[in-house]
């Protein structure tokens, strides 16, 4: 990093978000996703309901008990399907806790048959808002899924809190009412999780829609979704903005999917040299990122620790050519090799995330108007 006259910066951060950020339509491969024709993400609804009866049969049939249930004849069978369908998405602890939170808030884990307006079902989903067909929000697991979906899609949910997360998923108008039950969603799902056996264990994992498995594709395309070129083919980029046919490439390995799915979540947040970006979106500008810092959080985000300066962390990870390039490298421009003055994260199909200077915002530019200037770059993860 370099503080010079003329207000030239570098370094990066990036922190938690909060609940005005918007909702980015983009989600993080997995095995039951793949890339369709038009590069949206697919899942493939009915491998993910066989594997969710795979687990609940060949769960243990032990009784829950969790002290705050009100009827947990009704409630806890509702709790498994929804964690169980967690479970066969691969969402972690932390995910199933916000599907469950979000269910105990918005209908006391019942699969309610009414609800405000034309809200039904576990997660009070609505028939008109696109979540499906009324007897589909009354299927459990498809409101499970529908919810996980939406999770998925929401840019850095594991470093938002449970209220965080699960309202950037329902959009409610009581969006701090969550927060009251986190504890007893957390008591769920840690009673339950020891009864449930996991995804692969005696039955498939749900497999992309339309593919008859992973087995057979190559490392450059695994999940439909290619990480190269140089990002011309994007266009203009508005700062602040992903473009609409950008998918974090499914191949990537799960940290470097975490760490750009966190870095994209701090889009748009104002630039601070110096700044920690441990809380981008707040109003302390030294909460929010410049180049460095936004790479050390992205990757805190995914357990992988960076050390803090755009000169220190080129000596992080091992180097790696230019034209060997995969998403979650770290590219150094300015300066020289060895004493780089900005960085930024190659995010997969030829673009690339940063922070760039004082006076504008964290954004996300191509490979291609980078590539002449890149003096460096390390793989992390």
């Amino acid at each position: 990093m370099k503080k010079t006259t003329g207000a030239v910066l570098v370094l990066c951060a990036s922190g938690p978000l909060l609940l005005a950020v918007p909702v980015l339509a983009f989600g993080a491969g997995t095995a039951s996703a793949s890339c369709s024709a038009d590069g949206a993400q697919a899942l493939d609804t009915a491998a993910v309901a066989t594997q969710v009866k795979a687990i609940l049969d060949g769960g243990d049939k032990d009784s829950v008990s969790v002290p705050g249930l009100d009827d947990p004849a009704d409630q806890v069978p509702n709790a498994k399907t929804i964690q169980a369908t967690g479970v066969a998405m691969n969402i972690p602890a932390r995910g199933q806790v916000v599907a469950l939170a979000t269910a105990l808030q918005e209908s006391g884990l019942r699969n309610l048959t009414y609800g405000d307006r034309d809200s039904l079902g576990l997660f009070q989903q609505r028939p008109s808002m696109g979540w499906g067909t009324t007897n589909q929000i009354l299927d459990p697991v498809h409101a499970s899924t529908k919810f996980y979906e939406g999770l998925k899609k929401v840019s850095g949910w594991q470093s938002l809190s449970v209220t965080q997360a699960a309202q950037a998923v329902q959009r409610s108008g009581f969006p701090e009412a969550y927060a009251k039950w986190e504890p007893l969603a957390t008591a769920l799902q840690r009673a339950i999780e020891p009864l449930l056996p996991k995804a692969g264990d005696g039955s498939p994992s749900p497999s992309p829609s339309g593919s008859a498995g992973s087995g057979g594709a190559s490392s450059s395309t695994a999940g439909g979704c290619s990480a190269d070129g140089d990002g011309t083919d994007f266009g203009t980029i508005p700062p602040g903005a992903v473009p609409a046919e950008y998918q974090i490439p499914a191949n990537a390995p799960p940290k470097v999917q975490t760490a750009i799915r966190w870095a994209l979540g701090q889009l748009g947040t104002r630039y601070q040299w110096g700044g920690s970006c441990t809380d981008s979106h707040g109003p302390d500008p030294m909460g929010r990122c410049d180049c460095s810092s936004l790479m050390q959080q992205a990757y805190k985000a995914a357990g992988v620790t960076l050390t803090r300066t755009t000169y220190t962390q080129v000596k992080d990870g091992k180097a790696v050519s230019v034209d060997s390039l995969r998403p979650g490298d770290l590219l150094f421009t300015e300066g020289t090799a060895a004493v780089p003055e900005h960085v930024g994260m190659a995010i997969g199909q030829g673009l690339i995330v940063h922070a760039p200077r004082t006076g504008d915002v964290v954004r996300i530019t191509t490979l291609a108007s980078w590539k002449p200037r890149i003096l460096a770059a390390r793989r992390v993860a």
